[in-house]
């Protein structure tokens, strides 16, 4: 579904995020309480990102600002949580904090459900050149007051957690490549197909459909990559592997396919009436957020 809605120019990142990265963690993450469980066992709850970007810290999340001082039966959290996505829609929001360090210094993660609405916790739009139904926020967290049922997991062992939420994330980020690519040739192939020069179709010319044909076939190949990354997550099988490969390889897909896209309409690439510009923001920040190349490899 995720790769159909982007290639129809609409990537819904909300469903990568709440069913796929915070399902996937609430669902297969022991010591959950009733109220933790809400957004896992009910469809009609909405989680926001699982918001553990500081805002000068990228994924380090090991050295996070945002801390969680538990006082009684509840936990008080401080901090900044940066491009988070969703929120001024959800009714759980996921927080990663930091609740301690361990003896090499490193911050001790915990994982919390917190209700967006609570006092002390508020937002401001991050104004991003993306164009899709989801917005971004800055959040700032002074003394929200967070119930300890709200926990998931163990205190201390949240990284532990939230990785149960990687693969499915690198194989939805893979399908929402995929549907970008697919967005693309799609588009460059209809213009290269009306757009007449010298009495024929300028598709007619190796040196326009030869550069689509080379980004349909790393379209298809990443789309295998990633049918494969998901039946071996869905059978229970180590799929870290598979999973970090179909991400790589849909990521440079999109943005070869885009590229290639907007070479065929020329000028016309940039224009509005050709559509290629909902993609070029994704172009430009597919090896950002899609998947960073050298951590990936």
């Amino acid at each position: 579904m995720l790769e159909e809605t982007t290639a129809a120019g609409y990537p819904l990142l909300r469903l990568l995020i709440s069913p796929g990265i915070i399902g996937t963690i609430l669902n297969v993450t022991p010591h959950r309480t009733k109220r933790t469980a809400g957004c896992a066992e009910s469809p009609r709850r909405k989680c926001a990102s699982r918001s553990g970007s500081p805002s000068r810290r990228g994924i380090d999340s090991h050295t996070s600002s945002t801390t969680a001082r538990r006082d009684g039966d509840r936990y008080v959290v401080n901090g900044q949580k940066y491009y988070i996505s969703g929120v001024d829609e959800c009714d759980e929001l996921l927080l990663v904090t930091k609740t301690g360090t361990d003896h090499k210094g490193r911050g001790q993660l915990t994982l919390l459900m917190v209700d967006p609405h609570s006092p002390g916790l508020s937002m401001q739009p991050v104004d991003t050149a993306l164009e899709e139904p989801e917005k971004q926020f800055t959040l700032f967290l002074d003394n929200v007051e967070v119930p300890a049922d709200r926990l998931i997991g163990q205190e201390g062992r949240g990284l532990q957690a939230a990785f149960d939420g990687l693969h499915p994330e690198q194989i939805l980020s893979a399908a929402v490549s995929i549907g970008t690519a697919r967005y693309a040739l799609d588009k460059a192939a209809a213009y290269a197909h009306t757009r007449t020069v010298w009495d024929g179709p300028i598709g007619a010319h190796q040196a326009i459909a030869h550069p689509l044909a080379e980004g349909k076939i790393k379209q298809e190949s990443a789309g295998l990559l990633t049918q494969r990354a998901a039946a071996l997550y869905d059978a229970g099988l180590p799929a870290g592997e598979s999973s970090n490969i179909a991400k790589l390889a849909a990521a440079e897909a999109g943005v070869l396919c885009l590229d290639r896209a907007i070479q065929t309409h020329g000028g016309n690439g940039v224009a509005r009436e050709s559509r290629n510009e909902r993609g070029v923001p994704i172009r430009a920040t597919g090896r950002l957020w899609h998947t960073e190349r050298h951590p990936a490899l």
